[in-house]
């Protein structure tokens, strides 16, 4: 009976530390939620003068996967307003992405969306999830942000727009839905 007793007092205990610590937007001072929709178009380009995209890691089994499993690409991708390369620059995709299927053409991404210009010009969206790129839709998480967008959560659907398929380069088109304070 004891041990049940110290387990009601202990959990009683977590109770009260927790809910006497609520965090809430008022008290951060950032008002109300704000919902933003932003659109653009991003750039991957692993063969060019000067890629924005680079491998640089391979499993030994890469070259026979016809899904590429196993290779790791690291991405410094220009963010555009049109889907052309010329269109007006609004920031850069910087992160990872990895070929994680070996039975579909499927990525895991995990990106910072920078933005550079624009009402949003400082601010980050990070960005993660499953990109299977056959799908002509395909939807990632926004985990979070800085700048205007702190304590963002959100989703970005995404849908290539270009792909050549020799040397994998590709315009992506991102549609991004965000909550924010």
């Amino acid at each position: 009976m004891r041990g049940n007793a110290a387990l009601a007092t202990g959990i009683a205990s977590l109770l009260l530390v927790f809910s006497s610590m609520p965090i809430c937007q008022a008290q951060l001072g950032l008002g109300e939620a704000k919902v933003s929709y932003i659109d653009f178009y991003l750039h991957d380009l692993l063969v060019a003068d000067k890629p924005t995209a680079v491998t640089v890691a391979k499993a030994n089994t890469t070259s026979a996967s016809p899904t590429v499993f196993g290779e790791v690409v690291i991405a410094d991708d220009p963010l555009t307003e049109g889907p052309e390369l010329t269109s007006k620059w609004i920031g850069k995709a910087q992160g990872l992405y990895a070929f994680s299927s070996q039975s579909e053409f499927s990525l895991f991404m995990a990106l910072n969306l920078a933005f550079t210009d624009g009402e949003f010009n400082g601010s980050t969206l990070t960005v993660i999830g499953r990109n299977p790129v056959q799908e002509k839709v395909r939807e990632l998480s926004i985990v979070g942000g800085t700048g205007a967008f702190r304590l963002a959560s959100g989703y970005v659907l995404i849908q290539t727009f270009f792909l050549d398929t020799t040397t994998l380069n590709a315009v992506v088109h991102y549609n991004v839905t965000v909550i924010h304070y």
